[in-house]
């Protein structure tokens, strides 16, 4: 089955295995996908990432973060913004903040895939692609 929206489709698994408490889940790889994952990462939202080459396709292996024990969930939401039919830009000065500050949105931008927080540093606008809280 062909996929529309492969940043979707990446968000929705991590909320998928997320919510059924799985330790790890499987993306196949892209080189938005893999910014992704390691502004994830950066943010401490999940464990580790890595690069998983299965014969003809690569496949990103993510291990998910949990608390104390796993009823205690690092992602508490995980939302895509911009989609294929409705593209979400914004400029420097209109950057979004996630939950007043405590999440992070995934802006796409020049400078490369960064945090709101990143971009504000930056100076930049661009895409907004997730929000992660």
């Amino acid at each position: 089955m062909a996929c529309n929206d492969p940043i979707a489709d990446m968000l929705t698994r991590i909320r998928n295995a997320n919510t059924a408490k799985h330790d790890t889940v499987d993306v196949p790889s892209s080189k938005m996908k893999l910014a992704i994952a390691q502004i994830l990462l950066d943010e401490g939202y999940i464990k580790k990432f890595d690069l998983v080459d299965e014969g003809s396709f690569k496949n990103i292996h993510i291990t998910l973060k949990y608390g104390a024990d796993k009823n205690e969930k690092i992602i508490s939401g995980i939302q895509r913004i911009s989609k294929p039919g409705l593209r979400v830009y914004a400029s420097k000065e209109d950057l979004p903040r996630v939950l007043g500050g405590l999440g992070i949105a995934i802006i796409s931008t020049n400078q490369g895939v960064v945090t709101d927080k990143k971009a504000r540093e930056l100076a930049v606008g661009g895409e907004v692609l997730a929000f992660v809280w």
